[in-house]
């Protein structure tokens, strides 16, 4: 699958250009690691806090938090990107006005 730098949404072969954009567009990488990170620092932390280790268990409940929010930070920031993108080809590809989004 070719995809251009300058440009993540699939024009040609669906009418929802934003099925699939997290995992396909390279970019949203560490978005969605952070995410991942997230999730396991949660149940590190929880885990922790449920036997009693209450400074591994905020240590990894404070990690969570930071790197969810940095995660769905990078994830929103790649995805308006790519609805610039999405945008601008619009205005260069048709004269009509660009179809609200799709996710």
């Amino acid at each position: 699958m070719d995809h251009p730098q300058s440009d993540p949404v699939d024009h040609e072969r669906t009418t929802r250009q934003h099925a699939g954009e997290s995992l396909k567009y390279g970019a949203n990488i560490p978005g969605v690691a952070g995410v991942a990170v997230a999730v396991v620092a949660l149940v590190v932390g929880l885990i922790g806090l449920a036997t009693g280790q209450a400074g591994v268990g905020a240590v990894a409940l404070i990690v969570a938090i930071v790197t969810g929010i940095a995660g769905a930070v990078w994830l929103v920031h790649t995805h308006r990107r790519v609805r610039a993108a999405e945008l601008r080809w619009e205005a260069a590809h048709s004269g009509s006005v660009a179809p609200p989004p799709t996710s």
